[in-house]
C-alpha cells in the first residue's frame, strides 16, 4: 500500500475506502520522515506517543463531523503549539507557551493532527531559510540552492510529502518565497484576516500567518477554517470587503523595471509566463513599479526594522551573543532609529499607497515573479544580506501596503529550476485571488487546452462511474457549491442511480459537486455516456464563477423524488445507501 496524494480530497478518500486509517497514515508520514535525510525541516518533531493524544480524539469522530479529520500538518516554530516549547530557531529564546496559538487551536478542533515544528530563518528575519542554529533544511527539488525562507522548514516538509498544508508567517515575503523554490502554493493573507495569538512577533504590525498548500481546494480550504475574528489579538480585523471583481486585465511591472539578478532563465520563463497568461484572455499592462521599489526599500531601510527591535529589544540587549551573527547584524541597525525617522517614513508610505490605488482598482491582480533568481547556498553565504535583499524585490511591499497576495508555481526555468509567479490584490480580495489561479495557472509546458466540469453524481470521485472520468484523463480540481437556488431531484432511469440538479426560482439551496478538468477534445467522449434527461448546461457557483456542468433538462418527468434537503449526492447515499457511499 503506497502513500496517497497527500490533498485533502485524496486522504479523505483513502480513508473512505479503507485504503489507510488516521493511525495507519500518520504512522507511515512518521517513518517516511526519519528515511527522507532531511533532519533541517524539524526543531520539534511530535513522537508517536505525543501525536497518539491528537489520534485518540478522532476516535469518536468522523469526516462528516470535521473537515480536516485526519489531515497531517505542520507548524513554524515561531508559532506555539500547546505543551510544545517554541524557540523561533533560537534556542535561548525558548519557552514554554501556556496554550496554542488560535490558528493551530482552530485546524486541531477542525480534526487536524499536527506532526512537528519547522525550521525557519531566526526569529522570522530572512528570505532565505539558512540563518538557524538548528540545520539547514535542504530543498529536496534543488539540493545545492536555499529552501527559502524564512519559512523554511514549512515549505520543505510540503515539496518532502510530509504533510497536506503547514503554517507559517510572512513579514516581507517569508510565506511566498518558500512556496516560490519548493514549487508549492503560498497564501499570505490580509493582514488581521488570521489570528496572530500566539505567534512570536518580527513586525507586530505587519505579521501574517500564512499557509502552504499543495493545491488551490486546499489553499481555499485551510483559509476558510483559520480566519475568524479574535478579540483577543489586537490586531484582528472584524470585517473585510466581499469581492467578486471580473475584469480581464492584469498588471505587470514596466519591462525596464524588472530585475532578475543575473538570471537570464529566471527571465526568459517570466516572459514566457505573461505569453501564457495573454494566451489565456488575460490584458497584461505594463504599470510604473516605482511605488513599489519605493515601499519595499522602506520595509529593511526605514523604521520598520526598527520594529523587529521593539519586539525583541530585552533579549537582543542581554543576550546578543545568542542571536544568528547575520540576524545580529541586521536587527541591531534597528536601535539607530528615530521617531523622527519613523513619521517621515510614515508620511511617505500613505502617499505612495494613493499612487497605488488607481492600479488596484483598475485591474484583476497585479502579477509578478515571486523571486528573480534563485540563490545556490555557496552564494548565500558569500553575500548573505545582498542577496536576502534581493529576494525580497517582488515581495517586501505586500505588507507595507496592507495587500493580499499567493504565490503559485508556473513551471521550471531552462535550467529546470522551479519558477513562481504572485497575484497581488488589495485587502480582502484573498478568495478571489485562489479562484482566478486556479482558473489560470500556468504551468510552463502543460496543455492548456481543457475544459471544466461540474459533476453532481455518479461520476464523482469514489463512485461507480468515476473510473469513466480517469479514463478520459479528467483530473480533480475541487469540491464546489453552486449559488443557493438550485434544487437537486432522484432519476427514475436504469441503474447506477443518479440525481437531477436544476436551477429554481424558489425552494433551492447550495448544492456540493465537485470540479473536474478535461481535455477539450475529449469532452464529447463524455457527452456520448451521459444519459436524458441530464445535458450540458450553465452551473452558477457560489463563488462567482459559472462552469459549464450536467444539469436536469426535463424536470416534470425525471424524477421520483425531491432530495434537495440534502444537499449533495454523496450525502443523498450516505444516509439512504450505505453500503454505496
Amino acid at each position: 500500500m503506497s502513500l496517497p496524494d497527500l490533498s485533502i480530497h485524496s486522504i479523505h478518500q483513502a480513508y473512505s475506502r479503507g485504503e489507510y486509517t488516521v493511525r495507519s497514515l500518520v504512522e507511515e508520514l512518521y517513518c517516511k520522515a526519519d528515511h527522507c535525510g532531511n533532519p533541517g525541516i524539524w526543531i520539534r518533531r511530535l513522537s508517536l506517543e505525543e501525536l497518539d493524544f491528537y489520534l485518540r480524539k478522532l476516535e469518536s469522530k468522523s469526516m462528516d463531523d470535521l473537515p480536516l479529520y485526519g489531515i497531517p500538518f505542520v507548524i513554524k516554530d515561531n508559532i506555539d503549539l500547546e505543551n510544545i516549547a517554541t524557540t523561533a530557531a533560537c534556542p535561548d529564546f525558548s519557552y514554554m507557551p501556556e496554550g496554542s496559538a488560535t490558528v493551530v487551536e482552530q485546524f486541531i478542533q477542525a480534526g487536524a493532527i499536527p506532526m512537528g515544528k519547522t525550521n525557519l530563518d531566526q526569529f522570522a528575519t530572512g528570505l532565505v531559510g539558512v540563518r538557524t542554529h538548528y540545520g539547514v533544511p535542504i530543498n529536496p527539488l534543488t539540493p545545492d540552492r536555499i529552501p527559502g525562507g524564512s519559512s523554511a522548514g514549512s515549505a520543505v516538509a510540503l515539496s518532502q510529502g510530509l504533510a497536506t498544508f503547514s503554517l507559517g508567517t510572512d513579514t516581507a515575503g517569508s510565506g511566498r518565497v518558500p512556496a516560490a523554490f519548493n514549487q508549492i502554493i503560498g497564501v499570505k493573507p490580509s493582514r488581521g484576516r488570521l489570528s496572530n495569538k500566539g505567534v512570536v512577533p518580527a513586525c507586530r504590525s505587519l505579521d501574517c500567518v500564512s499557509i502552504f498548500a499543495l493545491d488551490f481546494s486546499d489553499a481555499k480550504k485551510v483559509l476558510s477554517i483559520a480566519e475568524g475574528y479574535d478579540p483577543k489579538e489586537p490586531y484582528s480585523r472584524k470585517s473585510f470587503p466581499i469581492s467578486q471583481k471580473n475584469c480581464k486585465k492584469l498588471a505587470i511591472p514596466r519591462k525596464d523595471q524588472l530585475l532578475f539578478f543575473g538570471d537570464a532563465q529566471f527571465k526568459d520563463a517570466w516572459f514566457k509566463t505573461v505569453k501564457e497568461l495573454m494566451a489565456k484572455g488575460w490584458f497584461c499592462s505594463e504599470v510604473d513599479f516605482t511605488p513599489y521599489i519605493e515601499c519595499t526599500k522602506l520595509l529593511y531601510e526605514g523604521p520598520w526594522i526598527a520594529e523587529r527591535c521593539s519586539a525583541l529589544q530585552h533579549f537582543l540587549k542581554e543576550k546578543s551573543e545568542c542571536v544568528f551573527h547575520t540576524t545580529k547584524k541586521i536587527l541591531e541597525t534597528g536601535f539607530d532609529k528615530t521617531a523622527v525617522d519613523t513619521f517621515d517614513a510614515m508620511y511617505r508610505l500613505t502617499t505612495l499607497r494613493r499612487q497605488i490605488e488607481p492600479i488596484l482598482e483598475q485591474h484583476q491582480a497585479l502579477v509578478v515573479p515571486t523571486v528573480g533568481g534563485f540563490p545556490t547556498l555557496q552564494e548565500i553565504d558569500e553575500e548573505p544580506i545582498k542577496i536576502n535583499s534581493d529576494l525580497g524585490y517582488y515581495t517586501n511591499f505586500v505588507n507595507l501596503f496592507d495587500l493580499c497576495a499567493l504565490a503559485t508555481p508556473a513551471g521550471k526555468s531552462s535550467k529546470n529550476l522551479p519558477f513562481g509567479i504572485t497575484w497581488i490584490a488589495a485587502r480582502g480580495y484573498d478568495y478571489d485571488l485562489i479562484r482566478i489561479a486556479q482558473e489560470e495557472s500556468v504551468k510552463q509546458g502543460e496543455s492548456f487546452d481543457r475544459i471544466s466540469l461540474v459533476l453532481f453524481g455518479a461520476h464523482l470521485s469514489g463512485l461507480p462511474l468515476n473510473y469513466q472520468v480517469k479514463n478520459l484523463d479528467g483530473q480533480f480540481v475541487a469540491e464546489v457549491e453552486t449559488s443557493p437556488d438550485y434544487r437537486m431531484l432522484l432519476l427514475k432511469n436504469n441503474p447506477p442511480i443518479r440525481p437531477g440538479v436544476y436551477r429554481s426560482k424558489s425552494g433551492g439551496v447550495a448544492i456540493r459537486g465537485e470540479e473536474w478538468s478535461f481535455p477539450t477534445d475529449r469532452v464529447g467522449s463524455f457527452l456520448k455516456t451521459i444519459q436524458k434527461p441530464l445535458g450540458l448546461g450553465q452551473v452558477q457557483l457560489d463563488d462567482g464563477r459559472c462552469l459549464h456542468g450536467f444539469l436536469c433538462e426535463a424536470v416534470e418527468e425525471a424524477f421520483s423524488e425531491e432530495i434537495t434537503k440534502y444537499r449533495g449526492w454523496k450525502n443523498f447515499l450516505r444516509l439512504n445507501f450505505k453500503s454505496i457511499a
